[in-house]
């Protein structure tokens, strides 16, 4: 994918940005600085870069929603900006926050964006009669937005993105808070899409996704840092990424020591194995890390490697907030137990049968696809639902009996922020310091040290509303641990945040497990699967498969993939079980 040629010439261009600049008054950085991009016919370009680099803001001024302050933009060779009646069939946009109307079934949104379309008569029978069938929404057509799963509503905002003629489609995050099998569903409807020659740009956090884009362009606090075939990015670090296996003891301290290596720009667990990134021309150092009978073996390169080596590599910080979190005993201790638990919503069991136990300064994952009943069991087992039958101990404390005694002793960040978007940041820490039993200069020193910790001096007086989401997250997770608990419940901590946020919440968190503190998690990213010590699998409320991660990748083990990724695994199970 070149930068600029001689695109109004080019047929296949359908939209194209030259020399753009986009500025906000009162910011302290343009959103974007002299970008140069261009989408083609049949292709799917991917929007890739962390939090802030100015993803949503190129989206937006694609579907004409803003002005660009200079340079040139060009979509089927109309402004959009000053164009949008010319260009409004032939532009489909598909924001973060779809506005799906939840109350309405999904017959009732159809119509309504097809009012909005002037779609009518026979034409709109024919369109609907389409798009449920693409989509695979016929069976629900009565039922309410607001109860589909994360992956229907993300179909159905599609459905209705798609109503008209759009050549050129706007995906901004699609696959966000939706599993591996609806985010695979979602490029088979896209990959349709281009057969009928509409372009697509597509947003995303997922780095799989951006592999998987025809070309992408890498943003980075509003600037291009590259522009080409995915491929390209991977060939930057060839024979610079390896595997640390074979070692004793745990892999989060082997991973801490491997990224104090000088020679170390990045570094993952992966089952009970670490996974290395090199500086160009460096040698990595087993011997120094402090683990016995590691050895290192090469492996192929993958786009996040090459991502996280254009951004320069991720800084090697030790957590500081490890050090704020009261150390408990490793004594390998149970200290969440469920036997049979049980949850019927009329005739619908959303979970059913969960028996699990998990152990003191362990990290402990539920995985399944939308839907699957993870939420319900996490919502359980904090005390914020009461089971229909089975029986559920935190910390010691029977559920049934004492769920607000339990919920003294554990955080929970949950999976749609609890933060109130009008209260400031300050305002939200003070507000979670005192629903969690902290007041006076307790809850004072508490909120100081989160700020510190996370870096929040600057934004405290600012609406929670008004931060980027990367920062939400971490507000999130700042308001979880106030009170110092032993116990936390992380409900999709990292959804919709770029590889670099990732990393540094994983630090935060693989620093407190070491100081004893139990992690429960709910992720939709695989590659998070791999750093829970143990983990299960729930499909329509059962659970399908638990052990370690790489004991649950085993179980999905065949002769045509005899070493299956974690999303083989999860795609595999979740099927044999339908």
């Amino acid at each position: 994918m070149s930068a600029a040629p001689a695109l109004t010439g080019d047929t296949s261009v359908i939209a194209y940005a030259r020399g753009l600049e986009k500025h906000f008054p009162k910011a302290a950085k343009p959103a974007l600085t002299n970008l140069d991009m261009e989408a083609r016919s049949g292709a799917v370009t991917g929007l890739v870069g962390p939090d802030g680099a100015g993803k949503t803001t190129l989206m937006r001024l694609f579907a004409g929603l803003l002005v660009p302050t200079s340079g040139e933009l060009r979509v089927l060779g109309k402004d959009p900006a000053h164009q949008a009646d010319a260009l409004r069939d032939s532009i489909g946009y598909m924001p973060q926050k779809f506005g799906l109307y939840e109350d309405l079934t999904v017959h009732e949104n159809l119509d309504l964006y097809a009012d909005l379309k002037n779609i009518a008569g026979k034409e709109r029978d024919e369109t609907f009669e389409r798009l449920l069938a693409f989509t695979d929404l016929q069976r629900f057509t009565d039922r309410q937005a607001g109860k589909l799963s994360g992956g229907m509503k993300q179909k159905l905002g599609l459905a209705c993105t798609l109503l008209g003629t759009p050549r050129l489609l706007l995906l901004d995050e699609p696959g966000v808070g939706v599993d591996p099998i609806s985010r695979r569903e979602l490029w088979r409807m896209v990959r349709e899409l281009l057969r009928e020659g509409m372009a697509v740009v597509w947003s995303t956090a997922y780095l799989d996704e951006a592999e998987a884009c025809d070309g992408v362009v890498l943003l980075n606090e509003g600037e291009a840092l590259f522009a080409g075939a995915p491929a390209e990015l991977n060939a930057r670090t060839h024979g610079r990424v390896f595997a640390l296996s074979g070692f004793t003891g745990s892999a989060r301290g082997a991973l801490r020591s491997a990224r104090h290596d000088p020679a170390s720009m990045d570094g993952v667990v992966q089952g009970h194995a670490v996974r290395l990134l090199a500086k160009p021309g460096a040698t990595l150092h087993p011997e120094s890390y402090g683990v016995a009978g590691g050895r290192l073996a090469k492996i192929a390169s993958r786009f996040e490697d090459g991502f996280i080596d254009l951004l320069g590599g991720v800084p090697v910080v030790d957590s500081p907030l490890a050090k704020l979190i009261p150390e408990r005993p490793r004594d390998g201790a149970v200290v969440i137990a469920t036997k049979s638990l049980t949850k019927q919503f009329g005739e619908f069991r959303a979970a059913d049968d969960i028996t699990l136990e998990v152990r003191r300064g362990e990290i402990f994952g539920l995985l399944g696809p939308n839907g699957a009943g993870k939420s319900t069991t996490f919502k359980m087992l904090c005390g914020l639902l009461a089971p229909t039958s089975g029986e559920a101990k935190v910390a010691g404390v029977d559920l049934r009996h004492s769920r607000s005694t339990a919920r003294q002793r554990l955080g929970y960040m949950a999976q749609k922020f609890s933060l109130y978007g009008n209260l400031s940041v300050h305002n939200n820490l003070e507000f979670f310091a005192g629903a969690y039993g902290l007041a006076g200069r307790a809850a004072s020193n508490a909120i100081d040290r989160m700020i510190d910790t996370f870096e929040l001096g600057d934004i405290r007086d600012t609406a929670t509303q008004d931060l980027p989401l990367g920062f939400k997250q971490r507000l999130s997770l700042a308001a979880a641990l106030l009170h110092g608990p032993e116990i936390l419940f992380l409900d999709e901590p990292t959804s919709g945040v770029d590889p670099v946020t990732r990393r540094e919440f994983w630090t935060h968190i693989n620093g407190v497990v070491e100081r004893g503190v139990t992690v429960l998690v709910t992720t939709h990213f695989m590659d998070e699967a791999e750093f829970c010590d143990r983990l299960t699998l729930i499909s329509r409320g059962r659970q399908i498969a638990s052990g370690t991660p790489d004991e649950v990748k085993a179980r999905a083990a065949t002769a045509d993939t005899p070493d299956p990724t974690m999303e083989d695994a999860f795609i595999a199970l979740i099927k044999g079980d339908q």
